[in-house]
Parts: C-alpha cells; sequence; structure tokens
C-alpha cells in the first residue's frame, strides 16, 4: 500500500535493529485519534488512520442533532480534511476486526492486512443494555450521527402520528417520552425534548397541542448526574421540573418494550418514544488485543497508557481504563484529546531516545446544558465555580464553539443557535427514513383502519378544506 510520507531522517525502530521511519497505526477518529494523528503528523513517521466512518463528530452536540436544533454537518467533518495537513498522515475507511501482537499487525474487514510499530487503539465506547440486547431496538443510544437522526425521526413523528390520529378519531394517545439514565446525555436530551415541545411546536400543529407532552427521566441511582457535586445535581432537577420534566431516582428499568417500560417493582408507563442513556460498554476492540479488560471491557493501563508488557501498544480515550487518584478518568472528550496527545509525546520521546513520562489528566471541570439558558458547570479552570442557569450556559456555549472542528462548522453552528435561541424555530426539523413508529399501534386509542374523515371547521378568513383521506 502505498503511504504519503514526507523527508525525514531515519530513527531506529523500538524493538529492532531496524533504521526506518516508524510506522503508527491509529485505529478510531474520534477525539483521541484526531488528537494523536494531529501531533503525529509533525514527527518523522508514517500514520495510518483507520475508521470506520469517514468522518469525526462532535460527540457533545450530538443531542441538538437528535433535536432538530443542528444538522448533522454541523458537528461533523471529514478526517480527511481535518489531517489534510498531515503529508505523513493517510485515512482508510475501514473496519480494524482482530489484532496480532506478536506479529505486530492488524486485520481489516477488507481482508487486507496492516503491520505496525506503534498501535494506537481510540475506538471508543458503545452502548451497554446490561444483556438486554433486544433493548436496543426500542430504546435507542445516542453515540453516533445515525443514533441522532434515528432519535431525531421518532420524536418528530410522534408528534405527526399524534395530529394525523386526532385527524382520524379526534383524539390521541399520551405524548410520553422516557429517557432512562440521568447522565449528562439523558439530561441534556430530557431537556431538549421538552423545550422544543413547550417553545419550538407549540404554533405548528392544529389538532394538537405539542405542550401536553410530557418528559420523564429516570435514573437508577440516588440522583442525576452522579460525576456532578451534588448542589448542581440538585440545581439540574430544578431546572428540568421548570420546563415540565418528571424527575425519578432510585428506580432501575426492568422491561422495555415497543410501548411501555416497567421500572424496579412492577411499575409500567407508558411510552411513545423511549431513548437510552444509561450504560456504556467499551468498544471490543479492547478484548481484542488479548490483555486485561475491565467488567466494561476497557483495557487496564500503566501509566503511560500501555497495557502492561505492551510498550508498543498505546491505548486512549473511552477504551483506557487509567486511574489517577484513586479515581478513574472518565470516558469523556477532555481526557481523551489528552490521552492521544500523550501516546502520540511518548513515542516522540523514543525517537529522541528520552525516557517516557507519566500521564497526568488536567481535569478543567464539566458542563451539562439542560435547555434554553439552562444550564450546570462544575468548573475548576482557570478558576473554580459551581454554576447553574445563564452563567453556565454561555460558558457551556463558549466552550463547545472553541473546541468544534472546522470553522465553518463553528459559524454554522454559532447561526443556528442564534437564530434558535431569538426566534424559537428550528431548522433541521426534518423526518427521513420509515415512517413507522414502533409501538404506535399499542398506543391507547390508536385506530389502524383508516377511512374518509370529516372536514374540520375552517378559522375565520382560512380557505375550505374538502374531505381528508389518511
Amino acid at each position: 500500500m502505498a503511504t504519503a510520507t514526507r523527508q525525514a531522517s531515519a530513527s531506529q525502530v523500538p524493538g529492532t535493529t531496524e533504521k526506518r521511519r516508524p510506522r503508527v497505526v491509529v485505529v478510531g477518529g474520534g477525539f483521541a485519534g484526531i488528537a494523536a494523528a494531529r501531533k503525529l503528523g509533525k514527527l518523522p513517521v508514517n500514520v495510518t488512520l483507520v475508521d470506520k466512518s469517514n468522518h469525526h463528530t462532535f460527540q457533545p452536540l450530538l443531542y441538538q442533532v437528535a433535536l432538530a436544533v443542528l444538522s448533522p454537518a454541523d458537528i461533523a467533518t471529514p478526517i480527511r480534511t481535518v489531517l489534510r495537513g498531515s503529508r505523513n498522515v493517510e485515512v482508510l475507511m475501514d473496519e480494524v476486526c482482530g489484532f496480532d501482537t506478536e506479529r505486530r499487525s492488524l486485520q481489516l474487514a477488507s481482508g487486507a492486512e496492516l503491520e505496525y510499530d506503534y498501535l494506537i487503539v481510540a475506538s471508543g465506547s458503545t452502548h451497554s443494555y446490561f444483556g438486554h440486547h433486544d433493548w436496543e431496538r426500542r430504546a435507542p443510544g445516542l453515540k453516533t450521527i445515525e443514533n441522532a437522526i434515528e432519535i431525531r425521526r421518532r420524536v418528530l413523528l410522534a408528534f405527526e402520528l399524534a395530529e394525523r390520529q386526532v385527524v382520524e378519531t379526534g383524539s390521541h394517545p399520551p405524548l410520553n417520552f422516557v429517557v432512562i439514565g440521568g447522565g449528562p446525555t439523558g439530561v441534556e436530551l430530557a431537556g431538549a425534548i421538552a423545550e422544543i415541545s413547550k417553545f419550538f411546536m407549540e404554533r405548528d400543529f392544529r389538532h394538537i397541542d405539542p405542550r401536553r407532552a410530557k418528559v420523564l427521566l429516570i435514573e437508577g441511582g440516588p440522583r442525576i448526574l452522579p460525576s456532578y457535586p451534588e448542589d448542581l445535581s440538585q440545581k439540574a432537577v430544578e431546572q428540568l421540573n421548570q420546563l415540565g420534566v418528571a424527575v425519578c431516582t432510585g428506580k432501575q428499568v426492568e422491561d422495555v418494550q415497543d410501548s411501555y417500560i416497567v421500572l424496579q417493582g412492577g411499575e409500567r408507563i407508558d411510552s411513545i418514544v423511549t431513548i437510552w442513556g444509561a450504560g456504556v460498554a467499551a468498544s471490543p476492540l479492547g478484548k481484542m488485543l488479548g490483555v486485561e479488560t475491565d467488567k466494561r471491557g476497557a483495557v487496564l493501563v500503566n501509566a503511560t497508557l500501555n497495557p502492561p508488557g505492551r510498550p508498543e501498544i498505546f491505548v486512549c480515550g473511552d477504551l483506557a481504563h487509567f486511574e489517577q487518584d484513586g479515581k478513574q478518568v472518565p470516558g469523556v472528550a477532555q481526557p481523551a484529546m489528552q490521552m492521544g496527545a500523550h501516546a502520540a509525546k511518548m513515542i516522540q520521546q523514543d525517537l529522541l531516545e528520552r525516557p517516557r513520562t507519566r500521564f497526568r489528566y488536567f481535569d478543567k471541570g464539566d458542563m451539562a446544558t439542560i435547555g434554553r439558558f439552562s444550564a450546570v458547570a462544575d468548573l475548576k479552570w482557570p478558576f473554580k465555580a459551581h454554576w447553574g442557569g445563564f452563567p453556565a450556559w454561555a460558558t457551556w456555549l463558549l466552550v463547545h464553539l472553541v473546541f468544534i472542528i472546522g470553522f465553518r462548522n463553528r459559524l454554522a453552528v454559532l447561526f443556528q443557535w442564534g437564530w434558535t435561541y431569538l426566534f424559537y424555530t428550528r431548522g433541521s426539523r426534518l423526518i427521513t427514513g420509515s415512517y413507522e413508529l414502533p409501538g404506535w399501534q399499542d398506543q391507547p386509542g390508536v385506530v389502524i383502519d383508516r377511512t374518509f374523515v370529516p372536514k374540520r371547521t375552517a378559522a375565520p378568513g382560512e380557505p375550505e378544506h374538502g374531505m381528508v383521506k389518511v
């Protein structure tokens, strides 16, 4: 395979007596993989980045795609575009399906094999349904652009079907939305659903009142946002309640069906759309490495982000189980970027024949947005603060604009946010794909057999409509 290179002096490859440019394979185009590839692009090495998608997704804003604030292109950038300035980096759109760590090679789904001198595995995480794989179809999670589009489809379709049902029968089933999991993703999704129904759709329908939609956020633990200080968890509950979101804590979900869920103790709750945000599992590539993993599937790494006994392999981001000060570093964007950059720095240290240094996560704080002008922020840098409401929301806005990749993306997001929040409009309210909503036919009062229905009475000045067939 031809590899893009740039002229540089050859280096001795660790573990060999060869003098040549080392080959580095980076698996994953997320925060950690991109951070590593960017730094490696300045070193005398040949780099191959492998990802099954052709784009990098700014995951912290996925929920805004799911609730029609932003379009997918606003938060995603082609990986080749991100790395086009690094002439020693090539990008392969393929999927890794196995490793041979003794031969220092990896197998791709296309049948190709890549050899490496250094391997950086940053393939992220996926949803965990705690052994209930059938729940995934009924309650989609939010990890990819495809997930966001599916959630958007279901949420918007629920309102459309309710409107049609009123035209057909004169009534519609309750619009109950259930979000399972009280972490940042669940909190943001619950707040956004409540906000879109109460403020952004109120004048769009003629037969239903979207403001009557109910949103329930369920958390199995004692409080939502458990990784945040307790006072911010309480502020989040208060802000969610102001939007009309009901928060239920201390109850586990025992079953998820198309049209309802069952809580611990047998309590049944009808749901028009159920969204999952409760569990995360590491990418299956961690176990394929043949090294020690935790119960989540994350690889246990040492102070330099290597599995024990494998100095040529680095594991970063959600896939790495790294502990600092007695606590596991969270699998979010900040540590992922820092890990990726550190792995590249360790390769540079090897090339310079200098000793490797320990990784130290610099925690700048955490933020979660709840709605328009509502958020919570646990700031640790450049100063410490616990904020709720508008100051936290403004800080969240600024930080996400700074870190989103691509100048065009920043302008598009800034414009869309401004338009949305000033004029209460949502410009990406598109339903694509199937027009069937799982469990709709099981909702109370839904009639499957459609016939002619009488016309509704026209409002003053409104043209008469004929009979409607649906």
